[in-house]
């Protein structure tokens, strides 16, 4: 006869008990957070590849925020529907569209752009899951890091509408870094959130994921391709 599971103190957890069903939930929203997490990375690949084989040009910096954060306020306000689902492919194939001329251009103009490329995608992969295993491993509480996040997410904010009227090329290899570190965080609050019932809709903390691997991924790029623009 299966016995019922042992907590820490020592005493048992009755099946159906609310300590039990958090559990379950949890373990629930953080398999459709990495199940949806793989299909948008996918799809966005896909659009990437589309913009890369039309030849799109740079969507510009002001498309590109007025289109994510559009997409972004109507996925929000369908996150607990079906439709939000939708919203979220509709995001991440917009920012695949955006990666496809940057990509281009590394193709195009680094004679090792495909390699570059590739170790970038490789290195934001591999950072991924470790940030992701410990998190999960060691199943620390990482919600102290949130102010921290509000603050560098505004800075980031701050330099990019900075950027529209001063030339920051001579500071992009410290302010690359910067955002690796900071997504870096954000792939550790975003989890531990998940973990600790904090994050309870997947469709936001895919969002979240998404958004932090898309930056890793460009800004490990820029610095592999160091001063070359």
């Amino acid at each position: 006869m299966q016995q019922n599971p042992i907590r820490r103190d020592g005493s048992r957890v009755s099946y159906g008990s609310p300590v039990q069903e958090s559990a379950l939930a949890t373990n629930k929203v953080l398999r459709s957070t990495y199940m949806l997490l793989s299909m948008t990375l996918l799809f966005s690949a896909a659009m990437a590849g589309v913009s890369m084989a039309l030849q799109l040009p740079f969507f510009g910096p002001i498309v590109t925020l007025v289109g994510y954060f559009g997409l972004l306020f109507l996925t929000t306000k369908m996150r607990n529907s079906t439709a939000g689902i939708i919203c979220v492919f509709a995001l991440t194939g917009f920012m695949g569209l955006t990666l496809g001329p940057l990509l281009s251009a590394y193709m195009e103009n680094i004679p090792n752009g495909g390699e570059l490329i590739m170790t970038a995608l490789g290195s934001t992969g591999f950072v991924f899951l470790g940030l992701s295993a410990y998190a999960v491993k060691s199943q620390k509480d990482f919600s102290f890091m949130g102010g921290f996040l509000m603050v560098g997410m505004l800075g980031l904010l701050a330099v990019i509408i900075m950027g529209l009227f001063i030339d920051l090329s001579a500071f992009q290899m410290a302010i690359s870094a910067g955002i690796v570190l900071l997504m870096g965080a954000m792939i550790l609050y975003q989890t531990s959130a998940i973990i600790h019932g904090g994050e309870t809709n997947y469709i936001m903390a895919t969002v979240s994921l998404y958004v932090a691997l898309y930056n890793i991924f460009i800004n490990l790029l820029m610095l592999l391709g160091g001063s070359r623009n």
